[in-house]
């Protein structure tokens, strides 16, 4: 069992997942439960479409290529970075093939119902930048701009064969993500390796350096994934259905994947895990557990934990 949830000392639910450690060559060193089980990667695999799609767009600034990696909250800043590259490329939203959404983030929802706002927008989906990114590399080597989500497109071609050449196992057939586009298939042992790569490869730099240097543009308040890049200088990228990974310089990277899809056992976990490893500056240990590890509420106060139970075993 991944961990479970304690509330006024009786174990309210359980989660199952799946760990695997990777070290800074990609070569697995510790798993904890079916490490090589399928799902979607859903949003963990932004930073390697983020890859294909600057290779063939050309250079965007650090803070662009942050927002085309992002599961953004929709605050002004993400949103006028959405605009910029689409403005860039002589596109609009209207080219942007994400399902209109309000912000994940409330704070920013709230400012938009307040300014008078009444219907969500393309624009405002947490997936816009990564599609900006996309319709930017279309312009760029002629392709067509409409369909670029089609399986078939020439730009999610090309991310299909650079995602089968990282992952080093089927990443076929793709699904349908949450934003439209297609998503693959993968392991937390496929993922973890491939995470490894973004600190070992001259391709990612430009992502790394992105992604580790603005954490409040590549994610939003609250999540597992900006604590960690926040605190530990690395690369966090959560996805859908409890989906996160990390990488951190010089040590190597994680792959959790919690089964029932619940996120919220996901920092907890991960800090577990990185405890384990003994991969914790002493002075980031405890502002790392209190932006990752969330109490369990009941009156508006802390009536419990969600406990950590993985114990990584060396491969």
């Amino acid at each position: 069992m991944l961990a479970q949830v304690v509330r006024s000392g009786l174990i309210e639910a359980v989660h199952d997942g799946a760990i695997a450690v990777a070290d800074p060559e990609g070569v697995i060193t510790h798993t904890f439960g079916d490490a090589d089980r399928v799902f979607f990667l859903r949003s963990a695999a932004k930073p390697f479409q983020a890859e294909v799609t600057l290779a063939l767009g050309g250079p965007l600034t650090p803070e662009e290529i942050a927002i085309i990696c992002a599961s953004h909250g929709g605050d002004p800043v993400q949103i006028a970075y959405v605009e910029k590259i689409l403005d860039e490329a002589g596109l609009s939203e209207s080219d942007l093939a994400t399902p209109p959404a309000w912000p994940e983030s409330n704070r920013a929802a709230a400012r938009l119902t307040a300014r008078g706002h009444t219907r969500p927008r393309p624009l405002w989906h947490n997936c816009s930048g990564k599609h900006a990114g996309m319709l930017r590399a279309c312009v760029a080597q002629g392709w067509p701009t409409s369909g670029y989500t089609d399986p078939g497109h020439p730009i999610q071609l090309a991310i299909v064969e650079a995602m089968r050449r990282l992952m080093g196992e089927g990443v076929t057939p793709v699904g349908v993500d949450g934003c439209g586009a297609p998503v693959f298939r993968g392991s937390a042992r496929g993922l973890s390796s491939a995470f490894a790569a973004l600190h070992t490869t001259d391709a990612y730099a430009p992502i790394v350096d992105a992604m580790s240097r603005f954490p409040a543009l590549t994610s939003a308040p609250g999540h597992a994934d900006q604590a960690l890049a926040t605190w530990l200088g690395g690369v966090g990228k959560r996805g859908a259905e409890g989906c996160l990974a990390l990488a951190l310089p010089d040590r190597g990277s994680v792959a959790v994947k919690v089964w029932d899809g619940s996120s919220r056992a996901l920092g907890a976990v991960m800090f577990s895990v990185l405890d384990q490893l003994g991969w914790i500056p002493h002075g980031s240990s405890r502002n790392l557990e209190s932006s990752l590890v969330s109490p369990v509420l009941g009156g508006g106060r802390a009536v419990g934990t969600v406990e950590p139970l993985a114990v990584l075993e060396r491969v």
